[in-house]
């Protein structure tokens, strides 16, 4: 399960580089400086990004990392429908979240591959 579900920095996926199965853009905004048809994917989830007041909050500062989490976290419980739309990509097969952050630890894809890890890893103990 833990090899389905991949992480790519837009920067790195241009052409269809560095992605494996169908390629998720989970950020809110379009990544500077890519044209739409340079960046191949197959759907932009914007409603899984953070919301941008958080995203602006957070600046990406790892000092704020801790608590940006929760926060992330807790917008994402309270969008269900956007959680089960990456689930519907993830059950297909592979994906990879298409993210543009330059930190590639510090960046809410991270915590959304978690999240859609543990809730495919749940249905699958349900079967």
């Amino acid at each position: 399960m833990s090899d389905s579900i991949h992480l790519c920095r837009t920067y790195d996926a241009r052409g269809g580089a560095g992605t494996l199965g169908a390629r998720l853009l989970v950020d809110r905004l379009w990544p500077r400086g890519i044209a739409k048809a340079d960046l191949p994917l197959d759907v932009w989830l914007k409603d899984v990004a953070p919301s941008s007041d958080l995203r602006k909050w957070f600046g990406h500062d790892p000092a704020k990392w801790a608590e940006f989490s929760g926060r992330y976290l807790d917008e994402l419980k309270g969008r269900p429908g956007a959680v089960e739309q990456a689930l519907k990509w993830c059950r297909k097969g592979p994906v990879t979240l298409l993210y543009s952050a330059r930190n590639t630890r510090y960046t809410h894809a991270v915590l959304l591959r978690d999240v859609l890890q543990q809730a495919m890893s749940a249905q699958g103990s349900e079967a």
